[in-house]
């Protein structure tokens, strides 16, 4: 279930794609945990059309790198063309040859822990502010 828009002001929106809905639902209770609005989906097309039907403010788009049919690489160029100032937060398995992402996307290999995964986060949607989970 998705947060209610505006909850919380000032609070940053995260869509959050994984077709695994294990890492799915995990990482969006963190990231709910954290004080993030968080959108999800399980597929590359589900989080564009997401994208396009919300009209507030995404502040990052935390993607899984490798799914059937819309891969994250993919999603997260169609979304920076609709929303130009979106960050890009990949996560992957991906262990094999180099991954090459565009200037300004990070990487985050899985498996993580919560709290490299928030402030990875914090650090990308909200940088003037440092989540209850840091150190």
């Amino acid at each position: 279930m998705e947060q209610p828009l505006n909850s919380i002001p000032d609070q940053k929106t995260v869509l959050v794609v994984d077709d695994e809905e294990s890492i799915l639902k995990n990482v969006s209770f963190f990231l709910r945990a954290g004080n993030f609005n968080v959108l999800t989906a399980s597929s590359g097309e589900e989080a564009l059309q997401k994208s396009r039907d919300f009209k507030e403010a995404i502040h990052l788009l935390l993607t899984d790198f490798q799914m059937p049919g819309m891969d994250g690489i993919n999603l997260a160029t169609a979304m920076s063309v609709d929303r130009p100032q979106l960050k890009v937060l990949m996560m992957s398995g991906f262990t094999s040859g180099m991954l090459v992402l565009n200037e300004g996307w990070h990487f985050l290999p899985k498996p993580f822990i919560a709290s490299q995964l928030l402030a990875l986060v914090v650090g990308l949607a909200s940088p003037d502010q440092k989540s209850r989970f840091s150190r």
